[in-house]
C-alpha cells in the first residue's frame, strides 16, 4: 500500500491563491452540455455560503429551458451571455427571511457558485439583476418576497480572457480609518 503524496501547507496556500486569482467572467461558452449532476454539486457547495444568522434565505433556480434562457437574456443588453450558455442559475433571496442582509447573503452564495464552478472547470458570468427584479420574478414565477440578486450564465468556457486592470492596494486599503494609508 503506497502513501498518497500530500501537499505541504505553503504549496496548498499558493495553489488556492492562484485559483482565486484565475477566476474570470466568461461570456462565451462551448456548446457542450453541463450535466445536472455537476450543477447539483455546485449548488451543494453554495448551500455552505455564510449568511447572517445562518438564515440561508436563498433559492437557486437552474434554467436549462432555451425559451426561458432567451427571455432572461433579453432583460438588458448585458444579459446576452445567458442565451448561448448551456445553463443559467438565478440566485434569489427571501427578503422577509433576512430583511437586513438578503442581498449580501445571496451575494455570498453567488460567489460560492462561481468559485465551485471554476474549481470544476466551468465558467460563469454574473449578470446584474437588480434593475429588472419584477421582469425576472414574472419570467420565473417568483413570489414578490423573493428578490433575484444574481443571474449567472454557466458552461464550459470558450474563451480565456486576460485579467482586467485592478486598482492598486494603496488606492483602496487603509489602516484604522479612511484616509490613513495602509503601509
Amino acid at each position: 500500500m503506497s502513501a498518497k503524496p500530500s501537499l505541504d501547507r505553503e504549496t496548498l496556500k499558493d495553489i488556492l491563491i492562484e485559483f482565486l486569482l484565475t477566476r474570470r467572467s466568461i461570456r462565451r461558452y462551448k456548446k457542450e452540455p453541463v450535466s445536472m449532476e455537476l450543477i447539483k454539486r455546485i449548488l451543494d457547495v453554495a448551500r455552505f455560503a455564510p449568511s447572517a444568522g445562518n438564515r440561508q434565505p436563498w433559492v437557486f433556480i437552474v434554467v436549462a429551458d432555451p425559451e426561458i434562457k432567451a427571455r432572461l437574456a433579453k432583460i438588458h443588453r448585458w444579459a446576452y451571455p445567458l442565451e448561448e450558455a448551456p445553463m443559467g442559475i438565478v440566485v434569489a433571496c427571501n427578503k422577509d427571511t433576512s430583511p437586513d442582509s438578503y442581498m449580501v447573503d445571496c451575494a455570498n452564495a453567488t460567489m460560492y457558485i462561481m468559485l465551485a464552478a471554476h474549481a470544476l472547470g466551468l465558467g460563469t458570468v454574473w449578470i446584474q439583476t437588480l434593475r429588472n427584479v419584477e421582469d425576472i420574478q414574472k419570467i420565473l414565477n417568483l413570489p414578490s418576497s423573493y428578490i433575484p440578486v444574481a443571474l449567472l450564465a454557466i458552461g464550459y468556457p470558450d474563451e480565456s480572457p486576460a485579467p482586467k486592470p485592478r486598482k492598486s492596494l494603496e488606492e483602496i486599503a487603509y489602516l484604522n480609518m479612511f484616509g490613513n494609508p495602509l503601509k
